[in-house]
């Protein structure tokens, strides 16, 4: 017997559960803040909504079926943490996305690659803020995250057609901010 008075077997279940779980949690953490990150845009609020959702996700986990779905379970869980979030608080305050870490470049990835792949995160983060909060969201759930458009509409409570609607509206809305901002650094001096 262990040192808590259960049998060895149980210790190594209870172990296995437990390095499944931190597996779980190291393999999705930064797809996770992300996706919330993206919905909520403040830093402050995504790390604590991001613990709210691996909270809820591994007080459910019995609830999972399929395990090859539990990337998408996690994500409906994340979303759905961030949506209730917005509801509950109104708007939400913005802050700069450069206090966030940057993340580690692919080793094969040269420093010019790591700088347009930086700069073109910035661009489409700061394409992001011509949104509407319910046109990101659903632009985000659908072409980001992959959901399917019903999906999407039962997690913001509205119709597919919405969500369709806000997907269009956040698809012309980037195209014009792009072409926007294509013209403006073209007329640039270098």
């Amino acid at each position: 017997m262990s040192d808590r008075g259960a049998p060895p077997a149980i210790d190594a279940a209870l172990l296995a559960a437990q390095e499944l779980q931190n597996r779980f949690i190291s393999d999705n953490l930064r797809r996770v803040f992300l996706l919330i990150y993206r919905i909520v845009r403040n830093v402050d609020d995504a790390q604590d909504l991001t613990q709210e959702a691996f909270i809820k996700a591994l007080q459910r986990q019995d609830q999972l079926k399929e395990l090859d779905k539990a990337a998408h379970w996690l994500s409906r869980i994340a979303s759905n943490t961030a949506i209730d979030f917005l509801r509950r608080n109104g708007k939400v305050n913005f802050c700069e996305i450069d206090s966030l870490v940057e993340p580690l470049s692919e080793p094969s990835e040269t420093p010019e690659q790591a700088v347009l792949r930086s700069e073109h995160r910035a661009y489409l983060d700061e394409a992001l803020t011509v949104l509407t909060e319910r046109e990101r969201t659903a632009l985000l759930l659908r072409d980001v995250e992959g959901l399917p458009a019903e999906l999407v509409a039962e997690q913001m409570c509205c119709s597919k057609a919405t969500v369709r609607s806000h997907i269009a509206n956040a698809r012309i809305k980037m195209k014009r901010y792009m072409e926007r901002s294509r013209r403006a650094s073209q007329r640039k001096p270098s």
